[in-house]
């Protein structure tokens, strides 16, 4: 593809799904090849065309982090240069240096105060209770707590550190991203697995919500620079992964319209005067027929491709905003189309409700499929030998961990 001429250089951090999403984003959109920097040599990003990749073993240090950023700029004055973190380190690096950037970078973010206190799952949800927005059934538990607390539910229990950040720094052997622990004892030990692990901020307790993935949404959205919601794209999640380090993250997505699931979350974001792109994870609770919402991403989440593949470039929106100085209508998205990670064979194994089997296939039959490292101009022999080893990796992973279900 021709490269077009433009007047800014994506410059992303990271080395996942994610990052090569918004590169694929930037490619579709633009012809361009977007530079990133991520910590190892491996992964999607490597060995791509797309994609001016480099290595930093200690990528998300401070000094490391503005370094790669000041010298990208100063080697590129004459364009903006639009900075993107594609994971919560990164993220965080991101606002915490809004002052001290190079006067052509550009970077989406909220101020790291404010970043902080919404990434902080305790004290998002006392800003979920000022808006009405639905979570599930919490309880708050602190180390001082020991063993002597008592739950306002029973068992099984959902477990998630408050503080994401802090509690991938103190890794230990059995540790995961969210815990569904079915017994008191089980929950008393993992608690002291965190905790001896060296982690001391607060754990967020849960209600189990019953439902399996197919149960589950994703939302996500873009406010402009002004603080004005633009976009809002919610997915009906059908399958997840189910590794103890990526569990939650989505596999399986078909593009969904409900406009009552956005109407809360446009006037939080609104009021807060948040910018840049948001995630939001949701689960529909069958109980009581609400939508209950578990998390904010302060950043497009990994999946972003969904709304990509659907006809709505996320990176446009930034373009559109930040480069071109646009008034951008607000959208939410109504478009239909099925985005997987998995090969079919897995789609159709672990997706149980024949409905969405039946959605599945349609989609299908329609070209309405889209897959966000499957991309055509960039085929390179290693990279088509890497993405066949990822496919047959899904298969194995799903079955061990779904065995026959």
């Amino acid at each position: 593809m021709k490269q077009k001429e433009i007047e800014f250089m994506p410059l992303l951090f990271g080395g996942d799904i994610n990052v090569y999403s918004v590169a694929r984003a930037f490619h579709e959109a633009y012809g361009i090849k977007s530079t990133v920097w991520g910590k190892y040599a491996i992964g999607p990003c490597f060995n791509s065309d797309i994609i001016d990749y480099n290595v930093c073993e200690k990528n998300d240090d401070q000094e490391n982090f503005i370094k790669h950023v000041r010298e990208f700029a100063n080697k590129h004055k004459d364009k903006t240069v639009i900075l993107i973190g594609c994971g919560d380190s990164y993220v965080k690096l991101c606002a915490e240096n809004l002052g001290n950037y190079p006067s052509n970078v550009v970077a989406p973010y909220v101020s790291s105060e404010m970043m902080n206190t919404l990434i902080h799952k305790e004290k998002f949800y006392n800003i979920c209770d000022k808006y009405g927005i639905d979570y599930p059934n919490t309880f708050i538990y602190r180390k001082e707590m020991g063993n002597d607390f008592e739950l306002p539910f029973g068992a099984p229990y959902i477990l998630k550190p408050a503080n994401s950040v802090m509690y991938w720094e103190y890794p230990f052997q059995s540790q995961k991203k969210v815990y569904k622990l079915d017994t008191r004892e089980e929950l008393e030990e993992t608690l002291k697995q965190i905790y001896d692990a060296g982690y001391t901020d607060s754990v967020v307790l849960q209600e189990f919500i019953n439902g399996d993935d197919t149960y589950m949404r994703v939302l996500t959205n873009y406010s402009d620079k002004n603080g004005k919601v633009k976009l809002m794209a919610l997915g009906h999640v059908l399958l997840e992964e189910h590794t103890p380090h990526g569990i939650g993250n989505h596999a399986v997505i078909i593009n969904e319209y409900n406009e009552d699931v956005t109407v809360k979350i446009k006037k939080f974001l609104e009021d807060i005067n948040f910018v840049g792109f948001s995630n939001f994870d949701i689960k529909y609770d069958e109980k009581d027929g609400k939508y209950k919402v578990f998390e904010i991403n302060v950043r497009q989440g990994r999946s972003n491709y969904y709304v990509t593949g659907s006809g709505n470039n996320i990176v446009k929106y930034l373009v559109e905003d930040y480069i071109e100085n646009k008034d951008i209508p607000f959208k939410i998205a109504k478009e239909r189309c099925l985005w997987s990670v998995v090969p079919k064979y897995v789609m159709f194994k672990y997706i149980k409700p024949q409905q969405y089997k039946d959605e599945m296939r349609e989609l299908i039959k329609e070209g309405k499929v889209t897959n966000s490292l499957d991309y055509k101009v960039d085929n390179g022999f290693k990279r088509k030998i890497s993405l066949f080893k990822s496919k047959l990796g899904h298969v194995y992973k799903y079955r061990k961990y779904l065995g026959g279900k």
